[in-house]
């Protein structure tokens, strides 16, 4: 397939050859009519192609941090009864979530249908498993991942919400979720949740290992103690040899401290290859952005939960999330504002493939170069910048070299 007339990252109007999902040719815009190049069209075959109508051309989104088990996307609005605190959230969520107007699995579904419609061809959901809900929520985001299979790469995060330590039979349920085929085992607060941190760790960092599966852990522990956390698992990674198979979410209280705390972490972060993923929180420290790009740090960004029982906002929308990400940072500069667009993108996408380009800067735009995988989104705008500010919904997404939305309607 030709993808033409379009503009890679805001440049010169080009033309994009697809095949065997992949970018194979990149080039300035042609007459139709002019010959295809060496190698491209395929003899007695008529050439498929896609108008591109002059729209910017960008890698698709990948949200590397959602909750696809606790939606309530496309139900009706419901007041926020959460309290205070991860624990008192956690039950908020256990007394409600099954008393939805829809179940769960079509939930899931849904929401990852919204997500593929909006841009997003790469995912990385979380699904709770507790003792309360066994693997009834991790069946829900598998079976939203084979939906839509065809549209989306899904990995999905067998992850302890409510700790490991505080109800008897927890480490069993996570261990069990592996079983069942949670691709990354996750972790939470290991001082302030289950308050013994050693033992926590002891336990992801050990499913980790005999079930060959990366570690993805929350820390919303706030100054010393989250930087605490994060030590320990710095250790552990080293270790156990699990350089580029660990990434810490949140990470709210990691960069409140000195400026020679920030820049000795983010050169740990990089020695040993842990990436991080952020929701672009607002009314918190912000991540030094900057810093992590130039030290190689991996960071990708994500929606969190959306519209759930933790919290109202979120909209299945990773180009509204993108602007979020420059507005929570301050950014003005065309190319700040870029660098969360690559951040949204690329940045996602070396986490869940670490093989793939990192971004080496805020100047960085890796993803639109022959041997990509074409998971591309055509967007209406003047410029990359102008497309993050007006969210438009002209958009035609490809996952893998096949269109799969249309104006945000699956197709």
């Amino acid at each position: 397939m030709w993808i033409r007339d379009v503009r890679p990252w805001g440049g010169p109007a080009s033309d994009v050859r697809v095949e065997d999902g992949l970018i194979t040719h990149l080039g300035p815009r042609q007459a139709r009519d002019a010959d295809p190049g060496p190698g491209e069209g395929t003899p007695g075959q008529p050439e498929e192609e896609l108008d591109g109508r002059g729209r910017l051309l960008l890698p698709a989104f990948s949200d590397v941090h959602v909750h696809l088990d606790s939606t309530r996307l496309g139900l009706p609005f419901r007041p926020h009864t959460g309290g205070p605190g991860v624990w008192t959230m956690m039950l908020n969520d256990r007394a409600h979530w099954r008393d939805a107007e829809v179940g769960v699995i079509d939930r899931a579904a849904h929401t990852l249908g919204l997500m593929v419609a909006r841009g997003t061809t790469r995912v990385r959901s979380f699904a709770q498993v507790d003792v309360d809900c066994g693997l009834e929520r991790l069946e829900a985001v598998l079976a939203a991942r084979e939906t839509h299979r065809d549209r989306a790469e899904v990995q999905v995060i067998a992850f302890p919400q409510a700790g490991l330590l505080r109800e008897e039979g927890s480490a069993r349920v996570l261990e069990d979720a592996l079983r069942a085929g949670a691709d990354v085992v996750g972790g939470i607060d290991p001082c302030s949740l289950d308050r013994d941190p050693v033992r926590h760790l002891d336990l992801v960092f050990d499913l980790a290992q005999r079930y060959a599966v990366p570690v993805d852990i929350h820390l919303h522990e706030p100054g010393e103690l989250g930087r605490f956390s994060a030590d320990l698992v710095c250790e552990r990674t080293e270790a156990l040899g699990m350089q580029g198979d660990v990434l810490v979410s949140h990470g709210y209280g990691l960069w409140d401290g000195t400026e020679s705390q920030t820049r000795g972490l983010v050169e740990r972060l990089a020695e040993l290859d842990i990436a991080t993923a952020t929701v672009a929180p607002g009314g918190r420290q912000t991540l030094p952005l900057a810093q992590l790009a130039e030290a190689g740090v991996r960071v990708g960004l994500g929606q969190d939960g959306q519209r759930d029982y933790w919290s109202p906002y979120g909209n299945g929308d990773m180009l509204d999330r993108t602007w979020q990400l420059a507005f929570t940072h301050g950014f003005r500069a065309d190319a700040l504002v870029e660098h969360a667009l690559a951040v949204a993108t690329r940045g996602g996408a070396s986490i869940m493939d670490r093989d793939l380009p990192r971004l080496a800067g805020t100047e960085d735009r890796p993803g639109l170069a022959p041997g990509d995988r074409a998971d591309l989104v055509l967007v209406a705008g003047e410029t990359p910048t102008s497309a993050v500010m007006d969210r438009p919904q002209d958009r035609t997404v490809l996952h893998r070299g096949r269109v799969v939305a249309e104006g945000l309607a699956l197709t």
